[in-house]
């Protein structure tokens, strides 16, 4: 999804650090030119022109031009810190932890002008938001992982995929309903709200 996160610092190698800051790069400079002349006339050639890289380096980091947009630093390491929370938690209160935890992580590496110009494009750019779908059934498929493990089920069972999915969508319309509205309320908080809806309902 759409943001996904770690319970205590990583140790991070060398090359890791290097692949970070390459990505980190790319990110910088797509977004200086999206606020410069757009999203729909930024092409990939100015991106790598930009981050002073080659268009296969930046192919070979974000598979689209979608992807620089939806993907951060907390991605891969989702389903190892959901599995590191207590096997008897449910899985909203460990995603609640997980998430609640990358946003503080995400703020202090991200600034809130450019944490909003990505919630914005998730909303007014139909190719982002159609990539930023496919991405959040990857997510999904991790957390049926996740509830596999922890219930003794498939994660193919109808049952698993359906609360999976349904925890996965409220994240997106939480990030949507932010988007639409990021001035007025906090993102923490209506995701967070959107969970404890999962749970408990209406």
């Amino acid at each position: 999804m759409a943001a996904s996160a770690q319970t205590s610092e990583p140790r991070i190698g060398l090359r890791e650090r290097k692949k970070i800051k390459t990505r980190t790069a790319i990110r910088e400079a797509t977004y200086r030119l999206i606020r410069e002349q757009g999203y729909d006339a930024t092409t990939v050639e100015q991106i790598a022109e930009a981050a002073e890289v080659s268009p296969s380096t930046v192919f070979r980091y974000f598979p689209t031009k979608e992807d620089i947009v939806l993907t951060d630093e907390f991605d891969p390491i989702l389903e190892r810190e959901l599995r590191a929370r207590p096997a008897d938690e449910s899985i909203v209160d460990s995603l609640r932890h997980v998430i609640d935890h990358s946003m503080e992580l995400a703020q202090q590496s991200e600034d809130p002008e450019t944490s909003r110009l990505r919630m914005r494009l998730q909303v007014e750019v139909p190719a982002v938001r159609s990539r930023m779908m496919e991405s959040m059934s990857v997510t999904g498929q991790i957390v049926c992982r996740v509830l596999a493990e922890r219930t003794g089920r498939d994660a193919g069972d109808l049952e698993v995929r359906v609360y999976a999915m349904a925890v996965v969508g409220a994240l997106m319309e939480a990030t949507m309903y932010w988007a639409e509205r990021p001035d007025s309320v906090e993102l923490r908080e209506v995701v967070l709200r959107a969970l404890d809806t999962v749970q408990r309902g209406l």
